[in-house]
């Protein structure tokens, strides 16, 4: 992302770019109503999330779909970058399309799955409020 539009100090980048979620997502960006860029690292080491409010929740963000960015160091930017576009992106276009075709009962509550490395190649991710795997 362009130094002009950072909000991250400069030992710090977003692995993935909008024009990035664009190509691999496609049409099913249209369904995210909310694309975020964080400004500071998880807690728990996350680089991707992508979360539906259910119903249960404060009427602004009902039924809307959320995907986040989070920031890692930005010497490890590259390595991270071909490895979310190539594991954990297709991941996030198959959430989206079974978020889509899930049962009213599913689309009621709220879900999300978030992703972060593990090791030099490889991802883990955690559904809902199960530890990582």
């Amino acid at each position: 992302m362009p130094a002009r539009n950072r909000r991250l100090p400069r030992h710090l980048s977003w692995p993935l770019t909008p024009s990035d979620l664009d190509a691999a997502l496609g049409e099913r960006m249209t369904r995210v109503e909310r694309l975020y860029f964080s400004d500071r690292p998880h807690e728990d080491g996350s680089l991707l999330g992508i979360q539906w409010y259910g119903v249960n929740v404060h009427p602004t963000l009902r039924s809307r779909l959320s995907l986040t960015v989070g920031p890692l160091p930005a010497t490890e930017r590259a390595a991270a970058r071909q490895i979310l576009v190539r594991t954990c992106l297709p991941e996030v276009a198959a959430w989206i399309d079974e978020m889509v075709a899930a049962s009213e009962t599913w689309r009621q509550a709220g879900h999300y799955r978030h992703w972060r490395l593990a090791g030099d190649s490889g991802v883990t991710h955690r559904d809902d409020f199960d530890p990582y795997r």
